[in-house]
């Protein structure tokens, strides 16, 4: 596999084969190796063990958590979940698959710096191989955090993510354009600073024409992340532009339930059951899923 260049591909490219480096490090190195600009990663939102391990028996390389996701999953919209709860889901799903899991860590759960770190090392913990910090402060007077403040968290998860026994690959991400503040000019001065304080992969969920893509790739020397949004370039586009990765975040969750709300439509308008034929489908699917066993290749102890 070959890692990007620059120095986040130099810290993990030797333990991609190293076979004395620690677990945690591989698992790190097997992460970031994966983001190939021009080759993209595509990395699927699971929302629980069993579309974590689904989406594995798919062949997907890698998974992320998806915070809206979860959060429907227990009857909550997206940022009324808290950091515990937050982190051992992403354990959960870590676990159940062996292939690497981010983290949506949202904002690291706390506007300061040294909170922010303390998510990314517990984060660590859980086994997890990489974490996404974001600026967006869900204040609506104020929601993007102060451009120096912002830059300082994502140094303070860097120190953290980079310098335990337990390395993970950060990404950063600059929520302007889906919270309301359609400036490319400020999204990009972000995404440099966060490049250089430290972060491993760069996020600015809301880009959707090529030419911005292409802007903000240009601007960078590190992988860019773009949200697969109704509307947004395809992947080969994407490629062809330079990106080194693509999650949808918490669309394929739900679109798991408008299938349900579909079925159970039916069900009730009409009394009718059509969606037999697309159970025993999905049924074979899951059994070989989920026949496997759970357990990742990397152990997750020290």
């Amino acid at each position: 596999m070959v890692a990007p260049p620059g120095p986040t591909g130099d810290r993990y490219r030797a333990a991609v084969t190293d076979t004395d480096a620690t677990p945690p490090v591989q698992r790190a190195a097997a992460f970031m190796a994966l983001h190939r600009p021009g080759d993209p990663l595509l990395l699927p939102n699971a929302w629980d063990e069993g579309s974590a391990r689904l989406l594995e028996a798919l062949g997907f390389e890698a998974l992320a958590t998806t915070s809206s996701g979860f959060a429907a999953t227990l009857g909550r919209l997206d940022g009324e979940v808290g950091r515990d709860e937050a982190l051992a889901h992403g354990a959960r799903l870590a676990a159940a698959v062996a292939i690497p899991v981010t983290a949506d860590t949202e904002d690291g759960f706390g506007p300061d710096p040294a909170t922010v770190a303390d998510t990314v090392r517990r984060a660590g913990d859980g086994g997890l191989a990489g974490c996404s910090v974001e600026d967006f402060t869900r204040r609506t007077d104020e929601p993007i955090y102060d451009r120096a403040l912002a830059v300082e968290r994502i140094a303070a998860a860097a120190e953290a993510a980079h310098g335990g026994p337990r390395p993970m690959v950060l990404t950063a991400r600059a929520e302007n354009l889906i919270r309301g503040r359609p400036d490319l000019d400020d999204t990009i001065a972000r995404l440099q600073a966060y490049q250089e304080a430290g972060a491993d992969v760069l996020f600015a969920p809301g880009l959707r024409t090529l030419d911005d893509v292409t802007a903000v790739v240009s601007s960078l020397d590190r992988p860019l992340s773009v949200l697969a949004l109704d509307g947004c370039p395809s992947v080969p586009e994407l490629a062809a532009a330079g990106v080194g990765r693509v999650s949808v975040g918490g669309a394929f969750a739900f679109a798991a339930y408008a299938r349900l709300v579909e079925v159970a439509t039916e069900l009730r308008r009409h009394g009718t059951y059509g969606w037999w034929p697309d159970v025993a489908r999905v049924r074979v699917t899951l059994r070989e899923a989920f026949a496997t066993g759970a357990g990742s290749r990397y152990d997750r102890r020290p």
